[in-house]
């Protein structure tokens, strides 16, 4: 009997079909696939033939990004309050160790699924020092973002304090946290903002810079009041304990001594009890001051000291700002030093932080209110120069640079309104009110025409236009009583007051250097 046929082994008629057995995997095949692991955990597994295993962690991975991908794009707004939640903060530091730590295993567990059975040790060497490779990758970038969350809550936690000290906060944690509306439901908030003068060779701190930012919580529009340091006659609420101390306004024993820049260290210096337990009651006198003068009641404030500004301005790298006149460089007004030398005119000028020190406290041969619109072009730059990516690179620097020469009693439990506040500021109308001559006089303030001003500032009247007169004048020209500068003129958008003035500047290039020392 003859023996049968051979059986096909591919399956052609005539025979059953027989299995081949699997081709085994090369070993750059399997340093592909733990590669492509790494780059799309799971895929790796899938490839090992371990596909439940392949497809959760897969799932996993699809659905952290498309998370990621949310809260770059339509969440932003709970991405940005859970990067000021310290308890938040403090689970994503664990979260991005164990997520790392996962990852980890998912590439070295895959390398080892892949790999031949019989691969020479040289082989093993390499396919090692490639898995090590890859396991660098995902530790650098998981040790930078770990270490960036805790530089976060360190530095929310180290200027935001809850257990802070104030004698005017008025907006409370509990409000904040039991009103579902912002910062309780109140219509607008408050926040005082200064800029402090302490550097070397100045006694005390002295806020030559005092700002108020009014914004409405429903909208996001924001006015910034402006007022001048040598305010005189501050005056405080007559229910105030400082009412009744000052009843005539604040009076520190002389008249320099008695301006605005000054009541935030002669007040306290002088009655260090009168508002009772507070961590900083130079702020609280100003807030209730200031809040008087403009009749408004300020929620909270935030003090810069700007001897630290300048490291503030280099962390970001710099700032671009218009100059449209010579801005001295130091210098003494009252003494009459002169300057060490002067920062030209001209358009779009970098600066660093000393530069831009300089650019915002220059005073000698101008006044205080060119000074005062200066520093609103310095911050206004400070914003424009941090942008997401700048922010990235710098924020170590700018963390600690941060802490060092803030001070605020906002506390953390309403950083959450603010952040919602911020995304409505940022897409709303920016409105500017300085109060300095000849809209007020300010060494005889007429406070109830200031209120007046910045009742109008924030709500505008509503009015008909004015019918065009016979004789082809202007109606706008002359519509304030007495001679006095139209209200309405008084309010500008911030950007325009930074804008380069060409014809300015040519002016003062064509006049020539002021004098300094050098001659």
């Amino acid at each position: 009997m003859s023996a049968g046929p051979d059986l096909p082994v591919d399956g052609s008629a005539g025979g059953s079909r027989v299995r081949r057995p699997p081709r085994e995997r090369s070993f750059g095949a399997a340093l592909g696939w733990t590669v492509l692991g790494a780059l799309v955990p799971g895929t790796g597994f899938l490839a090992a033939g371990r596909r439940r295993l392949g497809a959760v962690v897969l799932t996993v991975f699809l659905l952290l990004v498309a998370a990621g991908v949310w809260l770059a794009t339509g969440g932003q707004r709970l991405a940005a309050r859970t990067a000021v939640d310290t308890d938040v903060l403090l689970w994503a530091i664990v979260g991005i160790g164990v997520l790392a730590l996962l990852w980890v295993v998912v590439v070295v567990a895959g390398y080892r699924m892949l790999v031949p059975p019989r691969t020479s040790r040289g082989r093993h060497v390499v396919g090692g020092l490639v898995v090590a490779v890859l396991v660098a990758a995902i530790a650098a970038p998981a040790a930078f973002a770990g270490h960036l969350a805790a530089t976060s809550r360190d530095l929310i936690a180290g200027v935001f304090d809850d257990d802070r000290r104030s004698a005017t906060v008025t907006v409370t944690d509990d409000d904040a946290e039991d009103d579902a509306e912002l910062f309780g439901g109140r219509d607008r908030v408050n926040v005082l903002l200064l800029g402090g003068d302490g550097g070397e060779g100045r006694e005390g701190v002295r806020t030559d810079t005092v700002i108020v930012a009014s914004v409405d919580t429903g909208t996001g529009e924001t006015v910034l009041i402006s007022l001048p340091r040598n305010l005189q006659e501050l005056p405080f609420p007559a229910d105030s304990p400082l009412g009744e101390i000052y009843p005539d306004g604040f009076d520190a024993g002389s008249e320099s001594e008695s301006l605005l820049n000054a009541v935030y260290r002669n007040g306290p210096a002088w009655y260090p009890d009168a508002l009772g337990p507070t961590d900083d009651p130079g702020a609280d006198f100003l807030k209730l001051g200031v809040g008087e003068a403009l009749g408004l009641d300020i929620d909270y404030f935030v003090l810069v000291n700007l001897e630290g500004f300048s490291r503030l301005v280099d962390a970001l790298g710099g700032i671009t700002v218009n100059v449209n006149y010579y801005v001295p460089i130091n210098g003494d007004p009252g003494t009459g030093e002169l300057p060490d030398d002067y920062i030209a005119p001209g358009p779009d000028k970098h600066m660093d932080g000393f530069t831009a020190l300089q650019f915002a406290r220059g005073r000698f041969g101008l006044t205080d209110y060119d000074r005062m619109a200066r520093q609103r072009c310095t911050v206004s730059a400070i914003v424009d120069a941090a942008d997401p990516v700048t922010l990235l690179q710098r924020y170590q620097r700018l963390a600690a640079t941060t802490e060092d020469i803030v001070s605020t009693d906002i506390p953390r439990s309403v950083l959450d309104d603010f952040v919602d506040l911020a995304f409505l500021v940022k897409d709303a109308e920016i409105r500017s009110l300085v109060l300095d001559p000849p809209l007020i006089d300010p060494a005889y303030p007429d406070y109830d025409r200031i209120r007046q001003l910045v009742q109008e500032a924030i709500d505008p009247p509503a009015t008909a236009p004015a019918p065009a007169p016979a004789d082809g004048t202007d109606p706008a020209a002359d519509t304030a009583p007495d001679g006095e500068p139209d209200p309405a003129d008084a309010v500008t958008e911030v950007a325009d007051a930074c804008a380069y003035d060409p014809v300015r500047a040519e002016e003062a290039l064509a006049e020539g250097e002021p004098p300094t020392k050098q001659g």
